[in-house]
């Protein structure tokens, strides 16, 4: 046996080895797998949220998308009086989607244009107005806990809109174009990207 010999390396080239990976070839394309997915997925959950929200997607000034969501909501009443009192599952589904329209509703405007309208000397405009979405609420509640059969429910319901198209009226006649003509085209801007930013954060 000779001792001055050493035997050949088995070990493999990194590069080769590399190359002769099947995996190697999949890992761009993985990788752009990934990066598409995501972006995809944050579509769709653009696009869920608008659907569940019952809106365009953000078309329109601040106002603009306030009044569209008012009619959004004035569409659900619509539907919730076309039923009769045997329809209680299809009343409850309808009850979902006005509390869900009106609490992003309320958030943009709680959260966004009433302290804009605050700043902008209409105290009483924005206290008011704010004000009325505690009865909003006190409206919602009392038909989540009301019995869905019977005449009592609806007529509480023709109440709950006849109180929601008054708060809109003040809104859209009179709060929102006095407060649009006292801001500057870009005060304007900010207002709708600070609506728009709010009313994505639900749904």
């Amino acid at each position: 046996m000779a001792t001055g010999t050493r035997s050949k390396s088995t070990r493999t080239d990194p590069k080769a080895s590399r190359a002769a990976s099947p995996l190697s070839g999949r890992t761009g394309v993985l990788a752009a797998a990934v990066v598409a997915g995501a972006a995809i997925g944050l579509a769709a959950n653009y696009g869920r949220k608008m659907v569940v929200q019952g809106l365009p997607g953000g078309s329109g000034d601040w106002a603009d998308a306030l009044a569209a969501e008012h009619r959004v909501v004035l569409a659900i009443f619509d539907k919730i009086e076309a039923t009769a009192d045997t329809q209680a599952s299809a009343r409850s589904h309808l009850l979902t989607r006005l509390k869900n329209a009106l609490g992003k509703h309320a958030l943009e405007e709680e959260n966004v244009v009433y302290p804009v309208l605050r700043r902008a000397n209409s105290v009483h405009d924005a206290d008011a107005l704010n004000a009325e979405h505690g009865y909003v609420k006190t409206y919602l509640y009392e038909l989540d806990n009301m019995p869905r059969t019977g005449p009592d429910w609806l007529a509480r319901a023709r109440e709950f809109r006849a109180m929601i198209e008054e708060h809109m009226r003040m809104e859209e006649d009179e709060v929102f174009p006095a407060l649009k003509a006292m801001l500057d085209d870009g005060q304007n801007a900010k207002l709708t990207q600070g609506v728009h930013r709010e009313g994505m954060k639900l749904a």
